[in-house]
C-alpha cells in the first residue's frame, strides 16, 4: 500500500512540473520598452518573446502605413514567435511629425539598442534582421542596405557605441526606389503615394532628387550587403512588383544573396502574405542563412 501511495505521488509530482514547465514556456509580450527620446518623443518597442530560448536572429519589425500612419502593435509574425524566434516591434517617427531620414535614424537607433540591452530579456543580440511590410518594407531595406553610411546613422539614443548593422532584410511589398516609384503607379497608387512622399521628403522626388536618391535601397547596395528576402503582389496597384525586380536586380548585379518572392494575383498586403505557404519561404530563408 505503501508502495502504491509512493508511485502516485511521484507521478502527481511529475506531473505538477510538467504543469509549471508549460507555463513558463508560454510565448510572452513585453510592452512599452522606451529604446531613445526625441526631445520630449519617447520611443518604443514591443518585444514579443518566444517560448523557451529564442533562436537567431532577433527580428525587428517594422510597420508600414505610408510612412505617416500604423503603429508597432500591428505584429503578424505571431507564427515566427510560436517557432522559437523574437521579435521586436518598434515605433518610429512618422512622415506627420519629422521628414526622412527621421526614421532610419530611429530605426538605426533601436537595433543599438537591442545590441546592447537584448540579453536582459535573454533575446539573441549578435545577429538582428530587419524586416517590414509596404513602408516598413521600404524602411528595412533601407536600414539593412546601409550598413555604415554616416547619413543614415544619427545620433539618437543612448546606445551609440553599440553597431546598428543588420545581418538580414525581410521586405513585404516594400518600395525601393522612390525616383521611379511614380512612373511605375497606377492611378489609384499615385493618389495614395503623391501625397505621402511629400510628407517624407518634403517635396516630389523630381523637386529633391538627391534626398529622394538617399531615401532609396537601390542606392544603397554593395556586395556585403546581408541576405535579402523580397515578397511583393504581382498585382499591387500602389507598389508595383517592379520595385521589388529593381532591388533584387541591384543585388544580382553585385552578387549578393537575395530571392524574391512573387505572390500571385495579390495586391497590396492582405492574409496572403502571412499564410503557411509564405511564411515557409520565409521559414526556409531563415533556416538557410542563420
Amino acid at each position: 500500500m505503501k508502495r502504491a501511495l509512493s508511485c502516485i505521488f511521484a507521478v502527481l509530482q511529475l506531473a505538477g512540473q510538467r504543469c509549471r514547465a508549460a507555463d513558463g514556456d508560454a510565448a510572452r509580450i513585453v510592452r512599452d520598452i522606451e529604446y531613445a527620446r526625441v526631445g520630449t518623443r519617447v520611443l518604443m518597442l514591443d518585444l514579443h518573446l518566444p517560448p523557451g530560448p529564442a533562436r537567431a536572429p532577433l527580428i525587428v519589425w517594422v510597420h508600414g502605413g505610408a510612412w505617416r500612419s500604423g503603429s508597432r502593435k500591428s505584429m503578424p509574425l505571431g507564427k515566427l514567435v510560436e517557432d522559437g524566434f523574437a521579435v521586436a516591434s518598434v515605433d518610429y517617427r512618422l512622415s506627420t511629425e519629422a521628414k526622412f531620414p527621421a526614421q532610419i535614424h530611429d530605426l538605426k537607433a533601436a537595433v543599438r539598442f537591442l545590441r546592447g540591452h537584448g540579453e536582459r530579456w535573454r533575446s539573441p543580440t549578435k545577429r538582428i534582421l530587419v524586416a517590414g511590410d509596404s513602408a516598413g518594407g521600404h524602411l528595412a531595406a533601407l536600414v539593412g542596405v546601409s550598413n555604415g553610411s554616416a547619413a543614415l546613422e544619427g545620433e539618437i539614443g543612448d546606445d551609440r557605441s553599440q553597431s546598428s548593422e543588420a545581418q538580414g532584410i525581410i521586405s513585404f511589398y516594400g518600395a525601393s526606389d522612390l525616383t521611379t516609384i511614380l512612373q511605375q503607379s497606377t492611378p489609384h497608387g499615385l493618389g495614395v503615394r503623391v501625397p505621402a512622399l511629400e510628407l517624407l521628403l518634403g517635396g516630389q522626388p523630381d523637386v529633391v532628387p538627391e534626398l529622394a536618391r538617399l531615401a532609396s535601397p537601390v542606392f544603397h547596395v554593395d556586395k556585403s550587403d546581408p541576405p535579402l528576402l523580397l515578397l511583393h503582389g504581382d498585382q499591387d496597384p500602389q507598389m508595383s512588383v517592379n520595385q521589388a525586380l529593381e532591388l533584387l536586380g541591384a543585388y544580382e548585379r553585385v552578387k549578393a544573396p537575395a530571392r524574391l518572392e512573387v505572390v500571385h494575383g495579390a495586391a497590396h498586403g492582405g492574409a496572403m502574405f502571412y499564410d503557411p505557404e509564405r511564411l515557409d519561404v520565409v521559414r526556409k530563408f531563415l533556416r538557410k542563412h542563420y
